[in-house]
């Protein structure tokens, strides 16, 4: 499993990649900047490539998952509730590729705030 790091702003955390197609092409693209976006509790910022969605996308993800949403297209980061979240879960805006998942602390990041710079880089 490749593992990726995070910095955003003051916050610094490691994640594993899945084997999926959508983590492959992230992987390859790497390492991304961009300038953080917060709603609720996700980060998300825009990332190329541009990618399809796959089958089994959906709306609603585990905490700490990363995920690819093309409609963006971005990177996103759950880390707790979103304002579409019918529960307790994350959940997205619309359907997103997830590819990855936090393996730190993901507390952490209620620390990050708009507009702060973002980094995404592998192991």
């Amino acid at each position: 499993m490749k593992k990726i790091e995070i910095v955003a702003g003051n916050v610094q955390v490691q994640a594993e990649l899945y084997d999926t197609p959508t983590a492959v092409a992230i992987a390859n693209v790497l390492p991304v900047s961009g300038s953080a976006n917060t709603w609720g509790e996700e980060i998300y910022f825009s990332i190329t490539p541009e990618l399809s969605l796959e089958p089994g996308a959906k709306q609603e993800v585990e905490t700490g998952e990363l995920a690819y949403w093309p409609s963006g297209p971005a990177f996103c980061i759950f880390f707790g509730k979103t304002p579409v979240s019918i529960s307790d879960k994350p959940r997205a805006y619309s359907p997103v590729n997830v590819f990855g998942k936090i393996t730190g602390d993901i507390s952490m990041l209620k620390k990050v705030e708009n507009g702060d710079s973002i980094t995404v880089r592998a192991l």
